[in-house]
């Protein structure tokens, strides 16, 4: 199979980099890791000699005594019973039979063609390691492939889900109180920020994290600490802004410590400008009654310290469509209305996504199939 061939099939991937690594194995275990090692220290380092001494040693007389005692002193640490012995005696040969002073570069290229049966037999354990860390890349190749098919399936099985909802169902009877919620408390929430002192509005998100559905922003401790205590936390907001954009002369004229409400107003100008009411208001599609029901519990509870009674009555109302019997039904309707495309529908009556799931499904088997039968490497 073609390196192409084989990166667009991962099992097919695995099962041959199993059989190279397995290849491997059975060869070097065949000859002896030991065995392996002793030549390939020979090897190494007599190639390495040839090479470090090549240019010396064709020069000068003095290289080339250099060369020989440095070759011969290594030769000598071969054990003699060493793998391809003969390779050693041959190039070792190559390079002093009729040689009395020099060697020229064709006695070097000799004496290294000599070695190559020792050299690539001596490759056995760099091909071993190289076939395990194929063989560990391909595996994590085809488990990131079967990660893949998990979310495929995933969503393929959540729009075959969606499309047995009942999409024409009356969403409205959810739509309308959320909306109805959602104005008033968005109304409600502009006229506090606008209109009540700072420091009552920081407040107030201090005491909303006693309610973690909510996920209103925490205030900034420095900012918080300032306004409770400066004169110019009486004033709202939008003021506080408006006063963090002046210079610091014209800040003389609003606020008694202008470094100080620069450090603590002005480096959090973005976070007031910023806070609205976003995590007060439900979304859409609201989420399953289970959780919309604690949310709006505890909505009620933090809505309920600046609003008025009418904007609380409408959290509530929402609180109550968590018990109705059709709330999940209409849910379902409201999320498949939004998720599911026009293509995404076209696909479900044409019978497209079932066989897609089919599909992935069938793949995904075969893939949990070959990482079974091919398990991690330890070492």
């Amino acid at each position: 199979m073609t390196d192409a061939a084989l990166a667009d099939d991962p099992v097919a991937a695995l099962r041959t980099a199993a059989d190279t690594l397995s290849d491997r194995r059975e060869t070097v275990d065949e000859i002896g890791r030991e065995e392996l090692r002793t030549l390939s220290s020979a090897v190494s380092d007599v190639t390495g000699i040839l090479d470090r001494f090549e240019e010396r040693a064709t020069d000068d007389l003095e290289g080339y005594v250099a060369f020989r005692e440095t070759l011969s002193n290594r030769l000598e640490k071969v054990p003699a019973d060493v793998r391809h012995s003969d390779a050693f005696i041959a190039a070792n040969d190559s390079l002093t039979t009729g040689i009395t002073s020099s060697l020229s570069a064709s006695d070097f290229e000799q004496a290294r063609r000599e070695l190559e049966p020792a050299r690539e037999e001596a490759a056995l354990l760099d091909e071993l390691d190289e076939a395990r860390d194929d063989y560990r890349s391909a595996r994590r190749r085809l488990r990131e492939r079967a990660d893949e098919l998990d979310a495929r399936i995933e969503r393929l099985e959540r729009v075959e889900r969606l499309g047995e909802v009942d999409i024409d169902a009356p969403v409205d009877e959810l739509r309308d109180p959320i909306e109805r919620y959602d104005d008033a408390v968005a109304e409600a929430f502009g006229r506090f920020r606008a209109e009540s002192p700072a420091r009552e509005v920081l407040a107030w998100l201090a005491a909303a994290e006693s309610y973690p559905l909510v996920e209103t922003p925490s205030p900034p401790e420095r900012l918080r600490e300032y306004l409770e205590t400066a004169a110019i936390g009486d004033e709202p907001i939008p003021t506080l802004v408006e006063y963090a954009g002046y210079s610091r002369s014209k800040l003389d004229h609003y606020v008694d410590d202008p470094k100080r409400f620069s450090a603590a107003v002005g480096t959090n100008k973005r976070f007031l400008e910023t806070l609205d009411a976003d995590p007060l208001t439900v979304s859409w599609p609201p989420e399953p009654a289970s959780e919309l029901r604690w949310r709006t519990k505890e909505l009620v509870s933090v809505v309920s310290r600046f609003a008025g009674d009418e904007t609380v009555s409408r959290a509530r109302e929402v609180h109550e469509l968590t018990y109705e019997e059709s709330y999940d039904r209409l849910r379902d309707a409201a999320v498949a209305r939004a998720e599911l495309t026009d293509d995404q529908r076209d696909r479900l009556r044409r019978g497209v996504v079932a066989d897609e799931l089919a599909s992935a499904r069938e793949e995904r088997e075969r893939v949990a199939d070959c990482l079974d039968a091919h398990p991690r490497l330890d070492n």
